[in-house]
């Protein structure tokens, strides 16, 4: 299946059909007025721009990060520029759709704040399966975000223009932003079974003789073992127990270390070795950041 790197929006407009923009950086498109014609046919993309979905019933499948969902709930996601996307037709019937898409290009951004602080929003790294649901009252704030941008740009387009729409995205970004943070805080029967998850991986990669074989673990390898994605994976973890990924790591190489200088006759460069650190000087100073101990220090003190 080919892959088509689509640079703007209009160009993705006129591969859907779709009408012609009034602004070339922005564009709403509201499914409710898209009739997709049935097809099997399946699409891959990557975007030069970022792209908002609110979608519901949608008949098709998208695919991004490292998983697959099925978009029959209300829902939304957040892709970034330069990620692979793929859709495919799961109906092969003609059939309407509810949902929007808020498609905006970087150059948006220019000379706005924004333009740097879109990189704080994580959510845009996430994948499918971590798009965020929302109630029916979040739900409708969201799309009328959604059609105040297609107001905005829709009208005649002055020097207030510009500024009232990074304003309204600005609004949007922010509560997608608590709306995650609340889902975090309330999906907590699958939430604490991810984080069983991770203290079970890291306690089995701690146990099994892997910090020698293959060093300290990453953010990157806890997230795939327990398939997340980084980003998400820490925000969810910060949320609800005020610590991500990289604490959690650090929290348990500390615990383990503790535990050898205190039961073992190990020097410090053999604890070092088998913690996964290439140099006992590493091992040390890492430990004494963390302790405010040096480890003969704290073995000292133990004893």
């Amino acid at each position: 299946m080919e892959l088509k790197r689509i640079q703007s929006i209009g160009e993705y407009l006129r591969f859907m059909n779709l009408p012609k923009s009034e602004h070339p950086l922005i564009y709403v498109i509201d499914f409710s007025h898209v009739a997709f014609t049935g097809s099997s046919a399946e699409y891959s993309f990557v975007f030069d721009f970022y792209s908002i979905v609110l979608k519901r019933n949608m008949g098709y499948k998208i695919h991004y990060g490292q998983t697959t969902y099925d978009f029959d709930e209300g829902l939304m996601s957040f892709v970034a520029p330069g990620q692979v996307i793929r859709i495919e037709n799961d109906d092969e019937r003609n059939h309407k759709c509810n949902g929007y898409i808020l498609l905006f290009h970087p150059d948006l951004l220019w000379q706005y704040p924004l333009a740097k602080t879109i990189k704080q929003y994580e959510y845009f790294t996430y994948h499918a399966n971590e798009a965020l649901f929302l109630s029916e009252k979040e739900e409708s704030g969201i799309i009328a975000i959604f059609k105040s941008i297609q107001q905005e740009y829709h009208g005649n387009l002055d020097k207030f223009s510009h500024d009232l729409i990074i304003a309204q995205l600005e609004l949007l970004l922010k509560y997608a932003d608590r709306f995650y943070n609340r889902q975090f805080l309330t999906r907590r029967i699958p939430n604490n079974q991810l984080l069983t998850k991770v203290e079970d991986y890291l306690n089995r990669y701690f146990e099994d003789g892997h910090l020698i074989e293959k060093g300290i673990p990453t953010v990157l390898q806890v997230a795939e073992a327990v398939f997340v994605s980084p980003n998400y994976l820490s925000t969810l973890l910060k949320a609800l127990i005020g610590k991500n990924t990289q604490t959690l790591i650090h929290e348990k190489l500390i615990e383990k270390a503790k535990e050898k200088l205190s039961t073992s006759h190990l020097t410090v460069s053999e604890i070092a070795f088998e913690l996964g650190f290439e140099h006992s000087q590493s091992f040390s100073k890492f430990f004494k950041n963390k302790v405010n101990l040096s480890p003969m220090e704290f073995r000292q003190s133990f004893n």
